[in-house]
């Protein structure tokens, strides 16, 4: 199912002559000594909003704060202009303190975009005149303005059979106020953010899809699909493919299922062919994790729908690769598998050989992620690649270690902080993580290569235990990050700047960007 989408385009008419349904204006809020006595003294309001607080004859401030604006990040006040200016209404944007001789930051931009165009939902028409910098921040700026709208607007189509009085359509149509609607990179900008949006929200009605539409085989058709459309191409492997090739981590935690398992690559090969450094990305895909024969608790585990994140990212990140055809050559490997409780499914104690050929003593089967990525990223180094990017909600210790927003990163240093730093730009923040050799020690079993937990350690670093299993299949010539997304690719609260409940899409935006920034650069 397809969820209702925004479109977005630029526009340079002055605001307050547009015929939409609001004019979007941010406010910052003023503390310290430069904050004055009265309801007006609290607020400031952002760039692009001089021609509305014309036509307010410099009250709009006063009747704000009057309304209750603060200008705190995210807030969202409405007011009828009352015929002051052509739309009927204005809505003012909280954006925090005014920053000292800079616009906003991207992150904030994106977030008070989202946050609006979501207070807006069921207009037609919007407008968005931000505060956006004149100087060589302006792109950030712009892509982050149009990123949020398009996001803080998603919302899942469902499954309700009756309309929902309440629950309004997204904003059909958002216009951002630029100086120049025709300056050809602020025109770039928005193809970009269209296109990465969308491979967002793709990501996102995935992982809310209810898990019984997307059990292997039918998740598996729909990725392909979606992929040989983009002009990709498309290798799938079936239970009997993975069996003959060896692919036994997969085959164990799928094996538990009545629907199989399967193996997806995607190629993308740049216009003129491969040439320079090639890139690999891997997501974990367990359509449903119950935890096995390891069961998991019955509270919350509705939300292991969302268990195959990483896939979702990381084949939406293919969709918007091929769009935007950067010059370098990628793979991406989804692994998929559903991990129940049967008389089938591998058990602990089990003894499993994997893709590379090291065997795995298992102790818990709910540590199933780490057995089909340890194949799939095995396959990548076979086939192949330079850099291995791999994302996967992978362990509860993610969550307790670092929140529900910051993701954990694991692998070769330099790798890891390229990630952290892209990131930070993009606002989806990523935190390098150590990967002690006693974490390794304790992971030797007396039976096989290596156990599939540190049983010593029981949940202690247990996010360090995953990374420290995954580096076994990883090649010494390979550069290599394993993102723990266990928090940040669910949201299970109320929306928050351009988050809506559900999955989030993160982090197709850091992938892309890695993806582009690596064509550049190398």
């Amino acid at each position: 199912m397809t969820s209702p989408s925004t479109t977005l385009s630029l526009v340079d008419t002055d605001p307050a002559e547009l015929a939409v349904d609001a004019i979007v204006i941010g406010v910052h809020s003023q503390t310290g000594e430069d904050a004055t006595s009265g309801p007006a003294g609290s607020l400031l309001l952002g760039s692009g909003a001089e021609s509305i607080a014309a036509a307010f004859d410099g009250k709009l401030t006063e009747t704000l704060a009057l309304l209750g604006a603060t200008g705190a990040p995210g807030e969202v006040i409405k007011l009828a202009t009352l015929g002051t200016i052509t739309a009927p209404l204005v809505a003012a944007v909280g954006l925090g303190p005014e920053p000292t001789g800079a616009a906003p930051a991207p992150e904030t931009l994106r977030r008070a975009a989202g946050s609006v165009v979501r207070a807006l939902a069921g207009a037609a028409r919007v407008a968005l005149s931000l505060p956006l910098p004149d100087d060589a921040d302006a792109p950030a700026a712009l892509r982050a303005v149009a990123e949020g709208a398009l996001l803080g607007g998603y919302r899942f189509a469902g499954y309700k059979t009756k309309p929902q009085p309440t629950r309004r359509d997204p904003v059909a149509e958002v216009l951002v106020s630029v100086p120049d609607a025709a300056d050809a990179t602020a025109q770039a900008e928005i193809v970009r953010a269209t296109t990465v949006a969308g491979a967002v929200r793709l990501s996102r009605d995935w992982v809310n899809t209810a898990p019984n539409d997307k059990r292997p085989p039918a998740f598996a058709d729909t990725v392909a699909e979606a992929a040989r459309a983009a002009g990709l191409t498309v290798e799938v492997l079936d239970e009997t493919a993975l069996a003959e090739g060896g692919y036994g981590g997969i085959i164990a935690v799928g094996q538990g299922s009545e629907a199989p398992p399967r193996l997806v690559k995607i190629t993308y090969t740049p216009e003129g062919g491969a040439t320079g450094k090639r890139i690999a990305l891997v997501g974990k895909g367990i359509t449903f994790d119950t935890g096995g024969i390891s069961i998991k608790p019955s509270q919350g585990m509705w939300e292991m729908k969302s268990d195959m994140g990483g896939a979702a990212a990381v084949a939406a990140t293919m969709l918007a690769v091929a769009a935007l055809k950067p010059s370098v050559a990628v793979n991406a490997y989804v692994p998929i598998a559903e991990n129940m409780p049967s008389g089938t499914a591998y058990r602990p104690g089990d003894v499993i050989t994997m893709f590379n050929g090291k065997r795995v003593e298992v102790l818990n089967t709910d540590a199933e992620g780490r057995m089909v990525l340890g194949d799939a990223m095995a396959r990548a180094c076979a086939d192949g690649c330079d850099y291995l990017f791999e994302t996967s909600t992978l362990t509860g210790g993610q969550v307790i270690s670092l929140g529900k927003r910051v993701a954990g990163v694991m692998g070769t240093p330099e790798l890891c902080e390229r990630v952290r730093t892209v990131g930070d730009a993009v606002g989806e923040p990523a935190w390098p993580m150590p990967l002690p050799d006693d974490v390794r020690k304790g992971m030797d079993s007396e039976v096989a290569d290596i156990s599939q937990v540190n049983a010593g350690m029981d949940r202690a670093g247990h996010m360090l235990q995953g990374g420290t299993f995954l580096r076994e299949f990883v090649t010494d010539d390979v550069a290599w990050a394993h993102i723990d997304i266990a928090g940040p690719s669910y949201h299970s609260g109320e929306p928050t700047g351009y988050w809506t409940k559900g999955g989030t899409g993160v982090p197709v935006r850091t992938l892309v960007q890695l993806v582009e920034d690596i064509a550049t650069e190398g």
